[in-house]
């Protein structure tokens, strides 16, 4: 169990995904973005299944082109590898886990209305707002595209 989980509060679960997209293990979410055992399962996969629902939207494209070309799994997508895993892979569980990861900072801000409430909650929410760009620079790169977007005015 991770030193980032709490003892048996929490213990290990698996989302499935639909089979062409990577399922999301609960433990390795909670690991990679130090979320602690104070976020319930509950509430961590009812993020996680909105993050899912929302990259996967966004990405069907991609998903179609990729089934279309034979690849039934985003592993199966020819690309380069990190640690015996598709770097598309730890791309698409970076969305995911960024995703996931805005929505709790933003469900578990502190409301305490003193300086040091106001200013935790103010870091908080940069928080989310980081994860949201990396989420969105993680769906970018999926799609090959440009992570700048620049229009004159």
């Amino acid at each position: 169990m991770s030193a980032f989980v709490g003892g048996g509060d929490n213990p290990a679960f698996t989302l499935t995904n639909d089979g062409f997209w990577p399922n999301i293990d609960g433990d390795d979410l909670r690991a990679a973005q130090r979320i602690g055992a104070d976020v319930s399962n509950m509430r961590l996969e009812t993020a996680a299944v909105a993050a899912i629902i929302s990259i996967n939207r966004e990405l069907r494209p991609l998903k179609m082109r990729h089934l279309a070309a034979g690849h039934d799994t985003l592993q199966a997508v020819p690309a380069d590898q990190v640690n015996g895993t598709s770097e598309l892979v730890h791309t698409y569980l970076r969305a995911i886990y960024c995703t996931t990861s805005a929505e709790v900072a933003e469900r578990y801000r502190n409301y305490d209305t003193t300086n040091s409430g106001t200013a935790k909650a103010e870091e908080e929410n940069t928080s989310a707002d980081d994860y949201r760009r990396d989420a969105r620079f993680a769906i970018r790169d999926l799609l090959g595209i440009s992570r700048t977007t620049v229009e004159l005015l």
